[in-house]
C-alpha cells in the first residue's frame, strides 16, 4: 500500500496547492471523495463524519454518490470546495489521472436543489477608491451583472443588504481592514468574505478583463470610462473587473452567459436603508418562522421562478422615474381589468421553466438531458406568447413581446433528438430518440440481436444439461456467465469453464458465450459513447442562442410581475395611484396589504393619510399600545413604496409625490454583538435619518425617547420633530407616548394632531383602530395591562400610583406622596410587631 500511497499523496499535495487555501479539497479514490490532514479535520466536524488516520494521517470521507449532499452543507456553513475528480480508469499498480474539475463556493452554486427558486443568488465585490467604495454584483445563475460607485460605507452597506450576497471577494489584503469598517459596523457579516488576487482590482486590469470579456475597445458602452477616463466610475469598474477575474481564474466558471454589465444610478431608485427593509418586513419577517408577514409574500403572484426575483430585486429598489412607474401601472391596469387574457397568458406562462439558471447550467457544462427537454418545452411557449402580444392595445406589453424570440429549429431539433424521458446520468444510455441516428440505431439493434442471443442461450443451456434454474447473468467485474446452483453442479458438461465459486453456486463460461460478449458488450459500449458525444452536440446547440434566450427570459418575467400585480389588484381591489412631482401623499381608505390577507380575529379598519410638504408635513399620532399606532405608520410607508414599484395599492384614493428616500425609526433591542442599549440603537438610527433626510423624504418615527428618562427623552423627541419639520422638511408620521408633543401643532407650521380612537367601557378599553383628528392626553396603559394578564394586585397598585401622579401628589424629591405613605405605615406596623413581642417577653 505504502508504494501507491506515496505517489498518491504527492499527487494529492500537488493539487492541494492549486486550490485556494481555505478550500476543502475533495479528493476522488475509488468510490468515495476524501479528505485529508487540516481538511478532515474541519470536514469531520461540520459533516459530523468520523476522523480516521491512515499511516499517521487523518482523513475522512463520503461515497460519491451522496457527495452532493454534503458538498452543499459545506457550502451553507460558508466553505470552499474543491472537487477532485479521476479522469481515467484505475489500472493495477499505478496513480490514477486526478484534475481538479471545479471549485464550488456559497456565491457561485449552480445546483438548483440548493438555490431558493424565487431569490437571487449574488456574488459580489468590493473595491475601496479614493471617491469611496466600487462594488460589482453577479448571480451566475442567471448571468445577472451590475455594478456601481457608493459615496459612503454606511450606503455600501445598503446596497450589500438589498442584494443579499451568499459570498463577498475584495483584494488580498483588505480583508481585515473592510471586515471592521466598512462592511459591518460592527455586525456579523451574513455572507463569506474572502480575498483575490489584489493586481486584479487595479484599473488597468479591471479595464483589460472586461473588455477581454465583453469583446468590446472600450466600456463607454456601459457607462464606465476606463482606467483613464476619470473617476465618475472608477469604483465600479475595478470592483467589476476583479469579481470576473476571481470567477473565470480562481473559481475556473464559465461567464459565456454573462452579456452585458448595467451600472447603478442611485438618482434612479427611492433608497430604504436596512433599517427600513427590515422594519417594514419587505422581503424577510422580523421573527424568523413567522410565517408569511412579509410584503413580498402579501404582493407575489408571479407563476415563475425568474418572475418571482424579479419582483423581490423590485420591492427592494423602487423607481423614481414617473414614465417607467406609468408603463408599468399600464400593464397591471390591462391585466386587472381583462381577466380572461390574463388567464390564457399566465398558463402558458406557467409552462416556461426556469430558462435563465438553466442556460447557465449548460454553459457550465452541467446541463442534463432533462434541462433540454425543460428548454424545449419552454421553447415551445414562445410564438403563442409573442403573437399574442403582437398587436396588443397596451404599448408596454406590445414591446415586450417584441423581445420574445422563438426558435423553431431549436425546439425541432430537441424534439427529434431526445427521448421523451431520460434519465439523470449521462452515460448510461437512453437519452436520445430512436431514428435520430443510424449509426446509433445499428449498435442498439445489435445490443437487442445479443440479448435476444442470450435468452436463447440460457433456454437451450436448461433443455442440454436438464438443469431448469441455470440462469446467464452479468456482472461489471466477471462480464456474462453461466451461474449453477451447487446441488446441480454434478450436471455441468465438460465445455464448462469454471469462473467463480460461490457459497451455494459456481459461475461458468463458454467459448460461444465470451466471444458474444465482446460483441454486445463493445456495441453496448460503443452505443453509449456514441449517444453521450450526440447529447454534448445537442447542449452546444443551445449556447449560440444564449443572449436571445436570456433576453425572452427576462422580458417573460416582467410580464410576469405585471400582470400577477394585475391579478392582485382584480383580487384585493387595489386601485392605480396617482404618482407626480409635487409634494402632497394621499391615501384615502388605505389598507395594510399584508395584515388584511391575514387571518385575524377582527376585520381590517381602513384609514385615511394626508401629508403635504406645505400645510401638513408632520403628524403627530398619539393613542394607546396596541391600539394600532405602529400598522397605520408602516402601512403608509409600505403603500408608498409600491407606488414607487408601479403596483396598485390597497386603498380608495392614492396619490404621492415622487420620494427620494424612506426612513423607519420603529422598535428598538438591544445589539448585544456592538454592546449598545436599546437607547444607543435608537439615537443611531434616528440620528442616520436626521443626517440623510430630505423635504423629498417620508420618515416614519415610533416612539423616540423611550429608552432614557422621561424628561431627557421627551426632550430629545421634541427637538426631533422640530428639525424634521422646519430644517429638513421632510414629511413626516411621529407616533408617540409623549403627550406634551401635541403641543407641537401650536408652535410649528404644517404640524397636525391626531390620534387613535378608542371607546370605554367601564374599565375596559374598546380599539376602535381608527386614525381621527386631535390629540390625546390618555394612553390607557393599566387597561392594557389588565388585556395583557398583569396580577390584579400590581394593577391596583398601578391606579393608585396614577392617581397621585395626576394630581401631582409628589414630594421635595419627587416621589409620589402615596408611595412615603405606604412606607410609614409599613414601618409603623413593624414597630408595634416589636412592641407586642417585647410585652409578651416581660410577661414569661
Amino acid at each position: 500500500m505504502s508504494d501507491v500511497l506515496t505517489p498518491m499523496m504527492q499527487q494529492y499535495h500537488r493539487l492541494k496547492r492549486e486550490v485556494p487555501s481555505d478550500a476543502l479539497l475533495l479528493f476522488r479514490l475509488g468510490d468515495f471523495y476524501e479528505m485529508f490532514f487540516g481538511d478532515a479535520e474541519i470536514g469531520s466536524r461540520l459533516l459530523d463524519l468520523t476522523l480516521t488516520q491512515r499511516q499517521g494521517t487523518p482523513m475522512c470521507g463520503m461515497p460519491y454518490h451522496a457527495a452532493e449532499g454534503y458538498i452543499a452543507q459545506l457550502l451553507k456553513a460558508g466553505r470552499r470546495v474543491a472537487i477532485c475528480d479521476q479522469m481515467e480508469t484505475p489500472r493495477p499498480g499505478q496513480v490514477v489521472r486526478r484534475e481538479v474539475t471545479q471549485i464550488l463556493s456559497p456565491g457561485s452554486i449552480l445546483d438548483s436543489g440548493q438555490l431558493e427558486p424565487k431569490k437571487n443568488n449574488f456574488l459580489a465585490s468590493v473595491a475601496p477608491v479614493a471617491s469611496g467604495y466600487g462594488m460589482a454584483a453577479l448571480d451566475l445563475t442567471t448571468g445577472e451583472f451590475f455594478s456601481g460607485d457608493f459615496l459612503t460605507a454606511e450606503v455600501l452597506r445598503d446596497a450589500l443588504d438589498r442584494l443579499c450576497p451568499a459570498e463577498v471577494v475584495v483584494a488580498q489584503g483588505q480583508r481585515i481592514d473592510l471586515e471592521t469598517s466598512a462592511l459591518s459596523n460592527g455586525q456579523r457579516l451574513g455572507y463569506l468574505l474572502v480575498e483575490h488576487d489584489a493586481w486584479s482590482f487595479s484599473a488597468d486590469a479591471a479595464e483589460h478583463t472586461l473588455r477581454d470579456h465583453f469583446k468590446t475597445a472600450s466600456l463607454e458602452g456601459f457607462g464606465l470610462a476606463g482606467a483613464s477616463g476619470g473617476s465618475d466610475a472608477r469604483g465600479a469598474l475595478c470592483a467589476a473587473g476583479g469579481l470576473l477575474h476571481y470567477l473565470g481564474h480562481e473559481l475556473r466558471r464559465s461567464l459565456g452567459h454573462v452579456h452585458s454589465l448595467r451600472l447603478w444610478q442611485r438618482e434612479d431608485v427611492l433608497i430604504l436603508d436596512a433599517v427600513t427593509q427590515r422594519n417594514l418586513e419587505l422581503v424577510d419577517p422580523l421573527r424568523p418562522g413567522a410565517g408569511q408577514t412579509t410584503l413580498l409574500a402579501a404582493v407575489d403572484r408571479t407563476v415563475t421562478a425568474g418572475g418571482g426575483r424579479l419582483l423581490r430585486q423590485w420591492l427592494l429598489a423602487p423607481l423614481r422615474n414617473l414614465a417607467e412607474i406609468a408603463r408599468r401601472q399600464s400593464v397591471v391596469a390591462w391585466a386587472r381589468t381583462e381577466q380572461q387574457e390574463r388567464l390564457a397568458l399566465q398558463e402558458r406562462l406557467r409552462q416556461v421553466r426556469d430558462v435563465e439558471r438553466l442556460v447557465a447550467r449548460l454553459v457550465q457544462g452541467s446541463g442534463n438531458a432533462r434541462d433540454l427537454i425543460a428548454l424545449r418545452v419552454s421553447l415551445e411557449q414562445l410564438p403563442a406568447l409573442r403573437d399574442a402580444l403582437a398587436s396588443h392595445s397596451v404599448p408596454a406589453l406590445r414591446a415586450l413581446g417584441e423581445k420574445i424570440t422563438p426558435l423553431p429549429e431549436l425546439v425541432g431539433l430537441y424534439t427529434r433528438a431526445l427521448a421523451d424521458d431520460p434519465p439523470i446520468v449521462l452515460k448510461e444510455g437512453g437519452l436520445i430518440r430512436a431514428g435520430y441516428n443510424a449509426t446509433l440505431d445499428e449498435l442498439r439493434a445489435a445490443s437487442v440481436e445479443g440479448q435476444e442471443w442470450l435468452a436463447a442461450l440460457q433456454r437451450r443451456e436448461q433443455e442440454r444439461t436438464g438443469i431448469r434454474s441455470l440462469k446467464v447473468r452479468y456482472n461489471q467485474v466477471f462480464g456474462y456467465y453461466i451461474e449453477v446452483s451447487a446441488a446441480n453442479l454434478g450436471a455441468v458438461p465438460s465445455d464448462y469453464t469454471r469462473k467463480q465459486t460461490l457459497a451455494n453456486a459456481e459461475r461458468f463460461v463458454t467459448p460461444e458465450l465470451k466471444e458474444m460478449e465482446a460483441k454486445i458488450l463493445g456495441a453496448q459500449e460503443r452505443s453509449r459513447q456514441l449517444e453521450y458525444e450526440l447529447f454534448l452536440d445537442l447542449r452546444a446547440a443551445a449556447v449560440p442562442h444564449l443572449r436571445p434566450i436570456q433576453e425572452t427570459a427576462r422580458a417573460l418575467h416582467e410580464i410576469d410581475v405585471l400582470v400577477g400585480w394585475g391579478a392582485l389588484a382584480q383580487e384585493r381591489d387595489y386601485v392605480p395611484p396617482e404618482v407626480n412631482d409635487g409634494g402632497l401623499l394621499l391615501f384615502e381608505e388605505a389598507r395594510h396589504p399584508v395584515l388584511e390577507q391575514l387571518p385575524a380575529s377582527e376585520k381590517f379598519v381602513p384609514n385615511d393619510v394626508r401629508l403635504d410638504i406645505e400645510t401638513e408635513r408632520l403628524v403627530i399620532l398619539t393613542g394607546p399600545n396596541m391600539a394600532g399606532k405602529s400598522t397605520y405608520i408602516r402601512q403608509v410607508a409600505v403603500l408608498a413604496l409600491l407606488a414607487h414599484c408601479g403596483c396598485f395599492v390597497p386603498a380608495r384614493r392614492a396619490v404621492t409625490g415622487l420620494l427620494d428616500r424612506i426612513f423607519t425609526r420603529v422598535g428598538a433591542s438591544d445589539d448585544l454583538g456592538r454592546g449598545q442599549s436599546t437607547f444607543m440603537v435608537e439615537m443611531n438610527e434616528t440620528a442616520n435619518i436626521l443626517n440623510h433626510a430630505t423635504s423629498r423624504s417620508l420618515v416614519i418615527l415610533d416612539e423616540i425617547g423611550r429608552g432614557t428618562s422621561t424628561f431627557d427623552g421627551l426632550s430629545i423627541a421634541w427637538s426631533v420633530a422640530e428639525y424634521l419639520n422646519t430644517t429638513l422638511r421632510a414629511r413626516t408620521l411621529f407616533a408617540t407616548h409623549y403627550h406634551e408633543l401635541t403641543e407641537l401643532a401650536r408652535l410649528l407650521p404644517a404640524t397636525k394632531n391626531y390620534n387613535v380612537a378608542v371607546r370605554e367601557w367601564g374599565e375596559q378599553i374598546v380599539f376602535l383602530r381608527k386614525i381621527v383628528p386631535g390629540g390625546t392626553d390618555k394612553s390607557y396603559g393599566i387597561q392594557v395591562a389588565r388585556l395583557a394578564g398583569l396580577p390584579a394586585p400590581v394593577l391596583k397598585r398601578a391606579k393608585e400610583v396614577l392617581r397621585e401622579l395626576e394630581e401631582e401628589q409628589l414630594d421635595d424629591i419627587g416621589q409620589p406622596r402615596l408611595a412615603k405613605a405606604k412606607q410609614k405605615k409599613e414601618r409603623a406596623r413593624e414597630v408595634l410587631r416589636e412592641l407586642d413581642l417585647f410585652g409578651r417577653k416581660e410577661e414569661t
